[in-house]
């Protein structure tokens, strides 16, 4: 949808562009949003490789293992179809330390392997198990502790204080997380 989408207002814009005369305006603009685009995305590439090797590290050291030890609690809670000594227990487990600490970009490949993992254990292939469902919520929430990818692309944008986000998107999440949730679970018990 979105490929019919953005060339429909491009074209709109561009035509609208002739009609009033700015064509030097949007030329210049499409020229200087490529050049953003291409700067953001090195900018991604390096924090994202940054914090990918960060936590293929921490995956190899006890610290992984201490983190989802003190989570323990709350994935019996969230997960209790999926046993503690399960593969997509541990990857579920790096998947949400990942995002809590801001790592985004590195979560995302420990989530793909999660929901793997569990599609590979669901028995209904056409459906979403309950855990894959909760999972869903908790990526799309996100809680963080330091939005590391939004600080990035506030301070490649040259905010001057790219930090100023980090209370607002603790209330965002939590929130969004115990919303998504609880409507989950309320859900689960008649669907």
């Amino acid at each position: 949808m979105l490929n019919i989408i953005w060339p429909i207002f491009i074209i709109i814009s561009y035509i609208y562009a002739i009609i009033i005369g700015n064509t030097l305006e949007i030329n210049n603009s499409i020229f200087e949003s490529c050049q953003s685009a291409v700067n953001l995305s090195i900018t991604f590439l390096g924090t994202m490789c940054l914090w990918s090797g960060i936590m293929k590290i921490a995956q190899k050291t006890t610290l992984m293992n201490k983190l989802t030890n003190l989570l323990s609690p709350i994935m019996k809670i969230l997960f209790p179809e999926i046993k503690s000594n399960n593969q997509a227990y541990k990857e579920i487990s790096m998947n949400i330390v990942a995002n809590i600490l801001g790592l985004g970009n590195a979560a995302t490949p420990l989530g793909l392997k999660a929901m793997k993992t569990m599609q590979s254990e669901n028995f209904k292939k056409d459906t979403l198990s309950n855990s894959m469902a909760i999972f869903i919520i908790l990526n799309t929430a996100s809680i963080q502790i330091i939005p590391t990818t939004v600080i990035a692309i506030r301070s490649s944008l040259g905010s001057t204080n790219p930090t100023s986000i980090i209370l607002p998107v603790w209330i965002a999440t939590i929130c969004a997380a115990i919303a998504g949730i609880a409507s989950a679970k309320i859900l689960m018990r008649y669907y």
